[in-house]
């Protein structure tokens, strides 16, 4: 993160964090390169607006343009959801449906 800031042209270069650090993550550089006129920006779910951006996602996926499936790689019932999580912190899970037990 501070290195990619640190890279970016002096004037106009633009260094983009993606995503969420580290919750213990610090950002530390010289006060001189903001002066520099560098600019660090932010995104989160790559800026999703849910309110307007819901809606079209929605009318793309009932028209079967976007493939939502191949990404669930696991299935588990609530009473498992434990198995959920260890395939995540194992790295093994890229999306799990917890379905709920009726």
């Amino acid at each position: 993160m501070i290195s990619a800031f640190e890279c970016v042209h002096d004037g106009w270069g633009v260094a983009v964090l993606v995503g969420v650090p580290h919750k213990e993550a610090v950002f530390k550089t010289h006060p001189v390169n903001f002066l520099n006129e560098r600019t660090l920006k932010g995104t989160f779910f790559g800026n999703y607006k849910p309110r307007s951006d819901i809606p079209s996602v929605v009318e793309k996926y009932m028209n079967n343009e976007l493939e939502l499936e191949k990404f669930i790689t696991h299935k588990v019932p609530f009473s498992e959801i434990n198995k959920a999580f260890d395939y995540m912190l194992k790295g093994e899970g890229l999306r799990c449906i917890i379905h709920m037990e009726e």
